[in-house]
């Protein structure tokens, strides 16, 4: 039975339900969501985990408060992970808490 795992990134002009992929390898079924702020990725963090999918990585584009809403979002169902960066490229070099 492989992982069913989701990758969530932030962008302000995603829409979730167009910006969409998915990837199944023999170990792990990845799906790839793009969410247009913090209150879009807490929807599909509901979504996801209502579908099994038992972790989810976050993009370095969720600052601190991004991460922790989302994780209250899984109510522990999911693992939740997040990618770093100091400042993130897409943002304009800024924390998605700056942002959203």
């Amino acid at each position: 039975m492989s992982l069913k795992a989701a990758f969530i990134f932030v962008a302000p002009e995603a829409d979730s339900n167009k910006h969409r992929a998915a990837i199944k390898t023999p170990m792990v079924s990845l799906i790839a969501i793009g969410v247009k702020d913090y209150k879009e990725a807490i929807e599909v963090t509901k979504e996801l985990v209502e579908q099994g999918i038992a972790a989810i990585e976050l993009c370095g584009g969720f600052g601190l408060e991004g991460a922790a809403a989302v994780k209250k979002a899984a109510e522990g169902k999911a693992a939740i992970g997040v990618v770093r960066f100091d400042n993130h490229p897409g943002l304009q070099f800024k924390s998605g808490d700056e942002i959203f």
